[in-house]
Parts: structure tokens; sequence; C-alpha cells
């Protein structure tokens, strides 16, 4: 019964906006092709696996292994500023300092050690600044943006100081219809990336938003949902379950386009070698 709910609930938010404007379809972007194998690599928090997530040591570390786009968690900080935190507090970063992400300014957030907790090398690692990130990336890789809390406005004059406009994914739940439609009145050229969430929700999302990349999770990810997409002309972004070859294989076998990994490292080094096979 609740799943019945959940469908009409969701179904009755967004299909009236299918027929409102503001709600552009989404113009196909040329992508250059994949770094690795034929497959987009995206670093998950960055390559954090023994170093600080979200860190600029670990989008760091991205860059150099190769990948093809970091993910960002984008936050607003108390006076205005972007950062890369995951959580919407700071709670599990460090010991003793509890609150809310913007609750604090961004010279408050710079006195949080966030690496301490993963090794003592990492003592006094800092949350990064979008911008510092965006500096770090431009020229070498490209970012998927999860809008956490982050106006649009904002991030989109960012993009352009970089010359990045073209080199950033945007990513949302579909249902949150007020980013999608302030995201194609302000920035037309941005590249929306949608999540139907349920795969039931994915015919009206390519219906609504034309978007040219679908993101996507293992659990709902499936040939028919990568043929969908292909056929509306986007390619899709998964969420990896777990970090394993096994699934990479069947993945890719599925038709996905781009995989987001806590593994970066071993997703490369994967598609190297089945690249060199066949």
């Amino acid at each position: 019964m609740w799943q019945i709910m959940t469908k009409i609930l969701y179904l009755s938010v967004l299909v009236p906006f299918v027929f409102l404007p503001g709600c552009s379809s989404q113009k196909q972007t040329e992508l250059n092709p994949p770094k690795n194998g034929g497959i987009y690599v995206v670093a998950h928090r960055g390559a954090h696996r023994g170093i600080p997530e979200n860190s600029l040591p670990a989008y760091r570390k991205a860059i150099e292994l190769g990948v093809d786009f970091i993910e960002i968690d984008v936050r607003t900080t108390k006076d205005g500023v972007l950062v890369s935190v995951h959580n919407d507090d700071v709670d599990s970063y460090a010991k003793d300092v509890t609150g809310k992400v913007n609750d604090f300014t961004l010279n408050e957030l710079r006195t949080i050690d966030i690496g301490s907790r993963v090794g003592a090398e990492w003592a006094g690692t800092q949350v990064p600044a979008v911008e510092e990130i965006l500096e770090l990336c431009q020229g070498k890789c490209r970012v998927y943006l999860d809008m956490k809390e982050a106006p649009v406005a904002i991030l989109e004059k960012l993009l352009k100081k970089y010359n990045m406009v073209n080199d950033a994914f945007w990513y949302s739940p579909s249902i949150r219809l007020p980013v999608f439609r302030k995201l194609a009145k302000e920035c037309p050229r941005c590249i929306a990336m949608p999540d139907p969430i349920y795969k039931w929700l994915l015919p009206v999302t390519l219906q609504m938003l034309h978007p040219a990349v679908v993101a996507t999770t293992r659990d709902a990810f499936s040939p028919d949902f990568a043929r969908a997409c292909h056929e509306a002309g986007a390619i899709v972004i998964m969420d990896e379950d777990e970090s394993s070859e096994n699934e990479w294989q069947q993945v890719i076998e599925w038709g996905v386009d781009g995989i987001q990994t806590d593994d970066p490292e071993g997703l490369i080094n994967f598609l190297r070698r089945r690249k060199s096979e066949n």
C-alpha cells in the first residue's frame, strides 16, 4: 500500500510540471570520450580511501588517478560561501564539534580538523570551498555537483569564472522540480542530471526534463533503464552498490555509461585491463 501511495504522491507533484513553462528541454551536450575504457569514472567524494573525504587531498588524488569526474557535495555556509561537505552537520567529522554546516561561517569551518579521524598524517585538513576545488580541477577533470544546499546563481558564477559550465553535471532527485526549473531559467547551458530515484519515475523524468544525463543507483538500474535513457538521447551515470569487479562488469554489460565509485583506482585498473583484453 505504501508503494502505491508513494507513486501517487510523486506523480501528483511531477506530472503537472511537464506542461509548465520553465521546464525546457535540456539540449544535448557533446562530451569528451571517457579516459579509461569507454566508461566515465566518477570519484565519489574524491579518492577517499585512507584520505579525508570531500577534501582537497582526496580530490587531488582522484585527478592524479585519471578520473573523468569528481563528486562534490555542495552546501552553503552561514556567510554564503559554497563548500563541499556530505552531511548537513559537522558532528561526525571532528571531536567536540557539533552543528549544522549552515550555522558556521567559512572561517569557523576552517577551524575544524576533518583529517585527524582518518589518520595523524591528515591532521589539520580543512573543509574546502567549492572555488578551491574548481581551481584544482580546471583543465584536468570535470565535476559532478550533488546539490545538497546551494543557490544556482552563485554556483553558476563560479563555474563561469573557471570556464567550467560545460564541465559540470548538476545532480538532484527529479522530485526537486524547483531546482531544475531554476537551472533551466538561470543557466540554460548547464547540464542537468536528474535522478528519478524509482525506476517507475524514469518515463516522466525523461518526458519532463529531456536530460542529456540521468543519474541512478544500482538498485534502480537495469538493461531496460539504460535502453530507455539511450533511446531518449541521455547517458546514464550509476552510483555503485559495492566496489567490485563483478558489479562493474554486469552494469557495463547492461549499458551503463558511467559509474560513481568509492574505489576509482580499482575501477580504472579494471577498465584498462578490460580494454586491453578486448
